[in-house]
């Protein structure tokens, strides 16, 4: 073993030896393509075989369509199950990817042979009577399998690093493999990598590593000897942890490898030895051992099998990261791909791309930033004896000297470059659902490119392309496909705006696909889904939703039948809380119709039936509930009030029916059996439209907090009448007489009582601003008896100080008439 991890650190060139030869890799390694495509050149092999899923094999001559950009990644899924999915990612510098496109530049046949996707995906299948098989969370695609996440038992790059005296495997894998440059000491050749069995891009492969350049030259001109080399070694590595450790404790990489000797043998017979496979690096002792065909058959005997389709699909950087919850995943994609790009003074240009990214972001970074920070990097280098700065030399770098020492700014460079925010681009040639190729060509009528990165986007619906553009999001949240999540607008509150937070990940192809069993278009697929939900629907707030939603979506076909549905449960269902809750989507839905130009006739005779029955219902509901009960019912007369409200200013407004409202809030406004906090909201809520006198509202809180009214009762009164969030702060500092109310009740509290009414107290008085409880404080604190004391000519208006203080007044005048539009006052003209 020692003597094996020597020769990875400086291979030495030597005669090519006989074929087939395995090269084993490192997913998503820079020097591991590297090495790889000077292994290739070298020794260019008749065949080349690559670990991937054999049924995509028809799909690898569109690896030279120019139009696909990487990174990418092979979906496989069942075809009755499109949830079951696998994907295997390929970046740019992933050896995968180097060998293919190799390959196809050259005219090599290339082929993968891998287990079958068919059978992979039926192995994660649950057995009969096992029950539903556990599903990857959103986000998580569940290619990203999680028996792949386990950590094996032995980490290949761990071991190697740790005999040659490292303490941080990813550190010796740079130094080794990923900084050596090729032409000078220690940039020559050298190479290696491992498959730790902690997945390939479908979860169940390896880390696997080569790497290095293994040439002496440019071009295609290597030394055989020198580019394979480092490989063998490798394999020599590989051998004697395959002896120590067996399988890592992964059994099904045996039926994996079986499959894939079976492959060798067979192309071997074609083309003879002159083969090369890439594969992670911890299965090529299986596929040097001697075994028999039979031996290898028996272990693919029996195993279950579905039907699966395989396609292209963008894949991200992100998607790449280990974070992700990636099993082959890395730990920073963009830095790799930079390496992988850039081999000429890498740390010089990534400099630079930082320094370009923080000008970006309104920092002020200097070309002298740029060169002090790459000084420091290879003077790091040197004391910390390395060949060539690495990421963390870079990092801290720009830590120091771009950054100024913060974390903030390098979190970003982290986030856009370090990480990266890459999305690859797959031809429209790839095979795809209908429904896939009808969202792309809305996609791109729309002009709404798919981005990795997330964005924010205002839509204007009085304009056709955005309220096009707002159609097709809300039918994909419909379906599932969340590629986007509606925010609140930061231009306003109108309903002829939207604003809409962007992000395309890549399993949002696999959520596509599931779909595609709706229909064979974005519009009829989401008609069909909301039909289906309509009639599944058992409570009435979700169909209201529901058709809130049809009418955001534009799908007037699936209108029927959630009507019907909608005046089914409406006719059934007495439960007044329930009615509360669907009224308030239907007025939504009836504004969004309007604005939209949808008939929406029946709808608004529905919300003017709810509306009815809530007027009748509501006040008996609203008495002998507890705590909790009141406060959700509190609640439901707020959403209940603003709804009456969009159907009273609507252009299909119900006649009388605000006037029946208002008597509905004033019996619960004046009703003791109601409880507290629906009182004091129901007064409010009159107050605030002008239906209440401030007399009337004066003397219901006077009755509310007399002395007969138990103090828990009255501070709910004061929760609902003053809430912080309705902005009662504000009215109590602008009507005195209320907060004189309030002063007197606090203060009347007896001792043993307060307790029990703090907590709701402060509740109600710590949601307001800090402001304004600082001038409620100050108001307090001066007290009435100043004001008492004067007479009717020097009393302020209640809560706006002690009387005019004129000089201020004065200061004020002259910004009032420039705002107002009104003449300076001729000097003197003033008292």
């Amino acid at each position: 073993m020692p003597n094996a991890s020597a020769r990875l650190a400086a291979p030495a060139a030597s005669a090519p030896p006989a074929g087939p030869w395995l090269l084993g890799v490192r997913h998503h390694g820079p020097g591991s393509a590297r090495a790889v495509l000077a292994a290739l050149a070298a020794a260019r092999p008749a065949v080349v075989l690559i670990e991937g899923p054999p049924e995509a094999d028809a799909l690898l001559p569109l690896a030279a369509d120019p139009a696909m950009r990487p990174p990418v990644a092979l979906l496989a899924h069942a075809v009755d199950d499109p949830g079951r999915a696998s994907f295997w990612p390929m970046a740019a510098f992933s050896p995968e990817w180097v060998a293919l496109r190799w390959a196809l530049d050259h005219g090599v046949p290339v082929r993968f042979i891998d287990l079958p996707a068919a059978h992979s995906l039926a192995i994660e299948a649950p057995a009969p009577g096992a029950g539903e098989a556990p599903r990857a969370e959103e986000g998580e695609p569940s290619g990203e399998r999680a028996e792949d996440e386990v950590t094996p038992a032995v980490d290949p790059i761990r071991v190697l690093a740790e005999t040659a005296g490292y303490d941080d495997p990813e550190r010796w894998w740079e130094d080794v493999v990923e900084h050596r440059s090729p032409g000078g000491g220690t940039g020559t050749g050298g190479t290696t990598g491992t498959d730790s069995g902690t997945g390939t891009g479908d979860g169940s492969g390896a880390t696997g590593a080569a790497g290095g350049d293994g040439g002496t030259g440019a071009g295609d001109e290597y030394d055989p000897g020198a580019a394979l080399a480092p490989f063998a070694a490798l394999a020599e590595a590989m051998g004697a942890l395959r002896e120590a450790y067996g399988d890592g404790d992964r059994p099904r990489d045996a039926v994996r490898e079986a499959y894939m000797r079976i492959q060798l043998r067979t192309v071997r017979k074609e083309f003879g030895d002159a083969v090369a496979v890439v594969c992670g690096a911890w299965h090529v002792p299986a596929l040097a051992a001697r075994t028999t065909l039979a031996a290898d058959r028996a272990l693919l005997k029996g195993l279950p099998k579905v039907k699966a389709e395989l396609t292209w699909v963008p894949w991200t950087h992100r998607r790449l990261a280990r974070h992700s919850g990636y099993g082959a995943g890395i730990d920073a994609p963009g830095w790799y791909g930079h390496l992988f790009d850039v081999p000429d003074r890498p740390i010089e240009r990534w400099m630079t791309k930082v320094a370009g990214l923080l000008r970006a972001e309104d920092r002020s970074v200097s070309t002298a930033h740029v060169i002090e920070a790459v000084r420091l990097a290879e003077t790091l280098a040197a004391l910390r004896g390395r060949p060539l700065a690495g990421l963390g030399e870079t990092t801290d770098a720009v830590r120091a000297v771009m950054c100024e020492g913060s974390d903030v700014p390098l979190a970003l460079v982290q986030d856009r470059l370090i990480v990266g925010e890459s999305l690859g681009e797959v031809p429209d040639s790839a095979p795809a659902v209908p429904l896939q190729r009808d969202l792309t060509r809305t996609q791109r009528t729309l002009r709404l490119k798919p981005e990795a990165a997330e964005r924010e986007l205002g839509l204007d619906l009085r304009k056709d392309t955005d309220a096009a553009r707002s159609r097709l999001l809300h039918r994909l949240r419909l379906l599932d496909v969340r590629w986007g999540e509606p925010v609140e607008g930061r231009s306003g509150t109108g309903t002829f705006r939207e604003s809409w937070r962007l992000s395309w990940q890549p399993e949002l192809s696999v959520r596509v696909a599931e779909a595609g069993m709706w229909g064979t278009t974005v519009l009829t697929a989401a008609t069909a889904k909301a039909a289906s939900l309509a009639r599944e629907a058992t409570a009435l707030a979700g169909i209201t939703a529901l058709a809130e939603r049809c009418l955001l979506a534009g799908l007037p076909d699936a209108l029927p039948a959630v009507m019907r549905a909608l005046a089914d449960r409406a006719a059934l269902d007495a439960d007044v809380g329930h009615l509360a809750d669907a009224l308030p989507a239907l007025a939504r839905a009836l504004r969004y119709g309007d604005v939209r130009s949808t008939d929406t006739a029946a709808l608004a005779e529905v919300a003017a039936g709810l509306a009815e029955r809530i007027c009748v219902g509501l006040p008996p509901a609203c008495t002998g509930l507890d705590a909790d009960g009141a406060e959700a019912l509190r609640r439901q007369v707020e959403a209940v009030h603003g709804a009456i409200g969009l159907l009273d200013s609507g252009p299909a407004r119900a006649e009388g029916l605000r006037d029946r409202w208002d008597a509905v809030l004033h019996k619960l406004a004046a009703r003791d059996m109601v409880a507290g906090v629906i009182r004091g909201r129901a007064a409010r809520l009159l107050l605030d439209e002008g239906r209440l006198a401030e007399d009337e509202a004066a003397r219901l809180m006077g009755l509310a907090l007399s002395p007969g009214t138990p103090p828990a009762d009255a501070a709910a009164w004061i929760e609902g009448f003053a809430g912080g969030a309705s902005g009662g702060g504000m009215l109590l500092v602008h009507d005195e007489r209320l907060l004189t109310l309030v002063d007197a009740w606090l203060a009347g509290i007896p001792a043993d009582r307060f307790t029990d009414v703090l907590p709701l107290l402060r509740r109600t008085f710590s949601a307001y601003e800090p402001a304004v409880r600082r001038t409620l404080g100050e108001l307090v604190r001066r007290g009435p008896a100043a004001e008492a004391a004067r007479g009717d000519a020097g009393r302020s208006a209640g809560g706006f100080g002690p009387g005019l203080d004129r000089g201020r007044a004065d200061a004020v005048e002259p910004v009032l008439r420039l705002l107002l539009g009104r003449p300076p006052e001729p000097a003197g003209a003033a008292g």
